[in-house]
């Protein structure tokens, strides 16, 4: 039996970004913005990407497809793990304005939030967005999920689109 819930405001913090640390082969994140995000490990906060860098240290695939560059901030915490800037696959497209993660290829959050501290990750109350999506495993809306992150990756799209000029990869 599937299940679908409801996951709203701060919950995506611990319902959806936590959820990545339990893969165990693929984690596919699609996002419009990409910041640098903290989680807590024990009584730290750690970037995201240290959690990213551990999943690919455990062999886990992890896929990245973005809309722009993201800052400073994230490409210096990039810089930090290594093994980002040969492990995890990326991929920037301008056009892309959908929020997933897909965990497994068996279970989805399908919603609004962006991979940055006011979308997803750790913000304290007041400076948080208001977001909403969904968390299921319902076979159906996880393919649907599957289907269009990668139709992106794949570059299905790519011949018809009109900002091919600002399809650039890499993080400098």
């Amino acid at each position: 039996m599937s299940t679908t819930r409801f996951i709203r405001d701060e919950e995506h913090y611990a319902e959806v970004l936590l959820r990545a640390r339990e893969v165990k082969r693929t984690l596919w994140i699609g996002t419009a913005d990409l910041k640098d995000v903290f989680v807590m490990r024990g009584k730290r906060a750690r970037p995201f990407l240290g959690e990213v860098a551990d999943l690919l240290d455990k062999g886990v695939s992890v896929r990245l497809i973005h809309a722009k560059e993201p800052g400073p901030n994230f490409r210096r915490d990039f810089d930090r793990y290594p093994i980002l800037a040969t492990g995890l696959e990326r991929v920037l497209c301008p056009r892309v304005h959908f929020k997933l993660l897909i965990f497994d290829l068996q279970t989805a959050y399908i919603g609004s939030a962006n991979l940055t501290g006011a979308g997803i990750g750790m913000k304290s109350d007041g400076k948080r967005n208001f977001e909403a999506g969904i968390w299921t495993d319902d076979p159906q809306l996880v393919a649907a999920a599957i289907a269009q992150f990668d139709s992106v990756w794949m570059g299905a799209h790519c011949d018809g689109c009109r900002r091919q000029a600002f399809c650039h990869d890499g993080i400098e």
